[in-house]
This record gives structure tokens, C-alpha cells and sequence, in this order.
């Protein structure tokens, strides 16, 4: 049995490679104004390792981020593209998670969460990103609201 092969036309070539060199997400010119933003969030002056940002502009893709052992963060556009969408944005963070157990595969609370709801799903935090390199640091006080254990409806 042998394989049948066709080739393509120059110009289904030319649209297949353009396609594939963009990406699912589109090339520049879909790709709003961008902020390079990072900084630092502490809990009770702690530096607040583990913590998921949500960085959501009025219209348009959400940037986010996971802050390192230290607290500190760096906003992600994209998988490929650091930055956030110029403009207001409403901001959550957390540190809930949810995953597979290891031993039974069945879905268990991997970390609690720290933040107060005044900080995720009643947030109050609102931030402008600027053009260029920004620090935007988050100071959280743990007595401002109640902690809910539940994953965000907002992920």
C-alpha cells in the first residue's frame, strides 16, 4: 500500500506559513500597547511566596503571574510575551489551588488560601499600567475580610 502525497499551491503555502509564524494568538498587529510590570506582594509585611495575579484591563486578555519564594512577581501576556495590557485593571490575588492527588487521582485542595476576599473575589485593588518598565508593588493586610476556601470563578 503506498502513501498518496499532494502538494500544496504557492498560495495555500503562503497562508499555511503565515498562519503557523503567527500563532494561535495572533501576530503584532492584534497585540495591544504593552506595560512591562513587576514588583513584590507581602502579606502582614511577609513577602508572600506562591501567590497568583490577575491583572484584568476593561476589555481584552487578562496578564498574570505567580510570585517566587521571595514575593516577587512578573506579568505574563502571553506564554511568550511578558507585560500587561496598557490602561486600568482590576487586580486579584490568591493563593488557592486545586489538583490532582497523587495517590487517588481524585481532585484535592493542593494550597489554602491566605488572601483575604477584599484581595480576589471582592477585590478592591484597581492599578493603571503605564507604557515601559513599572514596579507595582501589592502591601495585603490580612485582617481586611474573610478568607474563603474555594477556587476563584474568575481563572
Amino acid at each position: 500500500m503506498t502513501a498518496k502525497h499532494r502538494r500544496l499551491s504557492p498560495g495555500a503555502t503562503a497562508i499555511l506559513l503565515a498562519f503557523l509564524t503567527t500563532g494561535c494568538t495572533g501576530g503584532p498587529a492584534d497585540q495591544p500597547d504593552l506595560g512591562k510590570v513587576t514588583g513584590t506582594v507581602r502579606l502582614d509585611g511577609s513577602p508572600l511566596a506562591d501567590a497568583y495575579l490577575r491583572f484584568q484591563p476593561e476589555s481584552g486578555r487578562p496578564s498574570t503571574a505567580k510570585t517566587d519564594d521571595s514575593g516577587v512577581y512578573e506579568l505574563d501576556y502571553t506564554y511568550k510575551v511578558k507585560g500587561a495590557k496598557v490602561g486600568p485593571h482590576t487586580v486579584r490575588i490568591w493563593t488557592f489551588e486545586t489538583g490532582d492527588d497523587p495517590d487517588t487521582g481524585k481532585l484535592t485542595i493542593l494550597a489554602k488560601e491566605r488572601v483575604p476576599v477584599s484581595y480576589n473575589a471582592e477585590t478592591t485593588l484597581r492599578e493603571d499600567v503605564a507604557p515601559g518598565d513599572q514596579v507595582i508593588d501589592f502591601d495585603l493586610d490580612a485582617s481586611l475580610g474573610k478568607i474563603i476556601q474555594r477556587p476563584p470563578s474568575w481563572q
